[in-house]
């Protein structure tokens, strides 16, 4: 097998970079949301996913849905890696390990030229885990239900 014209290395190159700079965005969001996978876990992330991708799309056109479905199975496991769970506790690392593995998606869709989706795939991320902190929105999250009486049972309001 002959090896990638030094054009086409760089192309992959590219296609990898524009993947970590997006991976960084998402990356940071989490860090500053107090995450323990911050910026470099999710850049490095989406840097595997599209390097990955990129050999699928340029040396195994044939087979390279083997090389994706890998990927989809290893971002797996590092997303059950960052999820975790203390006692009894809440469980923890969930949004992460999502994050992740959307992140992982975002990657093969960039080593894959499909560069508009992968950024829409990005901004899309970044709108679902900011979402809360949007002023009009986060009000909807965080709506509670007007507190009850202590005789006041579920289904026991008027007209119902």
């Amino acid at each position: 097998m002959r090896g990638m014209s030094g054009s086409l290395q760089l192309a992959v190159f590219g296609r990898i970079a524009f993947a970590a700079a997006l991976g960084f965005v998402i990356g940071l969001e989490r860090e500053l949301r107090g995450s323990p996978a911050g910026e470099r876990t999710i850049s490095i992330v989406a840097v595997g996913a599209a390097a990955f991708s990129s050999i699928a799309v340029e040396i195994f056109p044939q087979t390279g849905g083997q090389i994706l479905a890998g990927v989809a199975t290893g971002i797996g496991f590092l997303g059950a890696g960052l999820i975790w769970r203390m006692g009894a506790g809440p469980t923890r690392g969930l949004t992460t390990a999502a994050g992740a593995w959307t992140v992982a998606a975002m990657g093969l869709l960039a080593g894959a030229r499909l560069y508009l989706t992968a950024g829409l795939v990005a901004l899309l991320t970044l709108v679902i885990l900011e979402f809360e902190y949007f002023p009009v929105l986060g009000r909807l999250v965080h709506r509670t239900p007007p507190p009850r009486g202590p005789d006041e049972q579920p289904g026991s309001e008027p007209g119902a």
